[in-house]
């Protein structure tokens, strides 16, 4: 097991005007699992390939320990790589799949059996050692792809994208047991996924990426709760957060007939007279005064119910809430709405940054 660090390093595909990852500095901290997420595009799976030496840098480090394995060929730099497709060889049974390495680096045989039998125990896969791939379900497809790599012991485990093909139940399913496993190992684990539910209950941190630049890096919790831009803020969460364009008078950042106090340092921290206030849908509470809205839609899931509002300020436009339960509000219905007290995150509109607290 060793710690991740990125220092630096970049990456420009031929023809393209800007890089992919943009002098990302990251560490990641011996045993870790850290989650790599953005939107489509965002440089997340070109930073994994780079660690994994399957991209070459055009700037800057990797380190694996404390070896720099920037220009390390990548058989030699000691991390497994488990894909979205699973890649698993179709003529060979799952003991065969699982042992591939061991057995091409000559490992004697009675020593890959006895791992392999570990390997497979772990994941519950004994039963089906001597099945090849076809006879298999996805779920055990990609237990199968995780053995694979466990097998071999290495310091770091990649994961790219790997529930991507599992149907919604099975995912839910496969990221407990995924979580659990490498908790279990205690191998550095860095994983990409386009899902913020996967990144927001499998990582220890979560890295999100946009444009190939590390926007933060925080726990799951703050990243929620004290999110460093808009597009942290507008990326995280389900319902996305609302994003109401104020303007400041006083003290206060007003939207519609919402009054959000600022403090000194927040108000002098402002490069410009816009302030954007984002509300998390789960942190509306519905009164008097506030923003005016109408309710177009109602989604009732039962334990849950999202209004989507459009707002009579067309600066704001749609708006988004989430109350518990099955709501008693119908479709064309006025609302008025305010952020709870302290709910409310405020940002510098010109540059995106978040206002100190």
């Amino acid at each position: 097991m060793a710690a991740v660090t990125y220092r630096g390093a970049t990456r420009t595909y031929p023809g393209s005007s800007r890089p992919a990852v943009d002098r990302l500095d990251l560490t990641v901290a011996d045993g870790e699992f850290l989650v790599l997420v953005g939107p489509s595009g965002c440089g997340k799976s070109t930073a994994l390939r780079m660690l994994a030496g399957l991209e070459p840098l055009d700037a800057g480090s990797v380190m694996i320990g404390d070896r720099d394995v920037t220009e390390t060929a990548p058989k030699d730099r000691d991390v497994a790589m488990i894909f979205q497709n699973y890649a698993l060889y179709p003529h060979m049974t799952v003991a065969e799949n699982i042992g591939f390495h061991l057995k091409i680096t000559k490992v004697p045989k009675a020593e890959i059996e006895r791992r392999v039998r570990e390997t497979a125990a772990m994941l519950d896969l004994v039963e089906y050692l001597e099945r090849k791939p076809a006879k298999l379900s996805g779920g055990q497809r990609q237990r199968v792809a995780m053995g694979r790599a466990i097998v071999r012991a290495p310091q770091v485990f990649l994961m790219d994208e790997p529930l991507s093909n599992l149907d919604a139940k099975l995912r839910v399913q496969t990221r407990t047991q995924v979580a659990d496993l490498q908790r279990r190992l205690g191998t550095t684990t860095l994983y990409v996924t386009h899902d913020q539910v996967e990144a927001m209950t499998m990582g220890d941190r979560v890295a999100v990426l946009k444009d190939g630049i590390l926007q933060q890096v925080d726990s799951p919790r703050d990243l929620f709760t004290r999110p460093a831009n808009t597009f942290v803020a507008g990326f995280i969460g389900s319902p996305a957060m609302n994003m109401l364009h104020g303007r400041l008078e006083g003290h206060a950042a007003v939207v519609g007939e919402m009054r959000v106090p600022l403090t000194a340092g927040q108000k002098s921290a402002l490069t410009g007279p816009g302030i954007v206030v984002g509300v998390r849908p789960e942190a509306w509470t519905i009164g008097t005064g506030g923003l005016h809205a109408t309710v177009d839609i109602v989604e009732e899931l039962g334990s849950d119910s999202y209004l989507h509002c459009t707002a009579d300020d067309p600066a704001h436009d749609r708006v988004v809430l989430r109350v518990q339960g099955l709501s008693g509000t119908r479709e064309g219905a006025r609302v008025s709405l305010a952020a709870r007290p302290g709910d409310a995150h405020l940002f510098d509109d010109a540059t995106g940054s978040r206002l100190p607290d």
